[in-house]
């Protein structure tokens, strides 16, 4: 049986088994592998260069998953219409660039995003490309707090206020707490947003 830590757990919580589903950056495909195990058969995954997909493809053959595709891609650019895409592990600048190039986005597409970073900018891309963050889970790993979100394509494109980027639908304690210390440092620079601190009491 594979274990996942909590924030991987987080990601696969969201995912839907039973849809078409493709985790890109797949790394060591320990999540689709994961996803497998509970019975999701329909899913790709991607990584950008081709050592990872070697450590994915023999990570299939220990753990018994023969039905999850290995693609080699840029982001979304050689991926197939999927229902659920899952773009965990990077900047919140990269995941942006790569939903830009989806092809295939539709009222029923759900992202599962896990910025390690920037997720304020993640956020602020989304809204004003029309997605929705339907509602986030905290998760806490190798000592930092995270964040994951599920998203849907909605087609209204708006703007989000600073605490609505920085803080989005977290209401976990423990990333409050990592986002009000980032915010702090920030506002040696931009004093404004010490107004936006949240309360850090459970």
């Amino acid at each position: 049986m594979i274990r996942l830590d909590e924030r991987l757990s987080a990601v696969a919580s969201l995912v839907r088994p039973d849809k078409r589903i493709c985790d890109v950056g797949t790394d060591h495909a320990l999540l689709p592998c994961y996803l497998y195990e509970q019975g999701a058969r329909q899913i790709i995954a991607s990584d950008v260069n081709e050592n990872p997909l070697e450590a994915a493809k023999a990570n299939i053959l220990k753990f018994g998953c023969p039905e999850i595709k290995l693609v080699l891609s840029d982001g979304l650019k050689n991926i197939p219409e999927c229902d659920d895409v899952i773009i965990a592990g990077m900047g919140g600048e990269l995941i942006a660039q790569i939903i830009s190039g989806c092809t295939f986005v539709s009222s029923d597409t759900r992202f599962i995003l896990q910025p390690m970073t920037k997720a304020e900018i993640l956020r602020k891309y989304l809204y004003s490309e029309g997605f929705e963050i339907i509602l986030e889970k905290g998760a806490y790993s190798g000592g930092k707090a995270y964040t994951v979100m599920l998203v849907k394509y909605t087609g209204e494109k708006r703007e989000i206020d600073n605490k609505f980027a920085y803080f989005g639908k977290c209401t976990d304690i423990r990333y409050i707490s990592k986002v009000n210390s980032q915010l702090r440092k920030l506002a040696n620079s931009q004093p404004e947003l010490l107004s936006i601190i949240r309360e850090e009491k459970p």
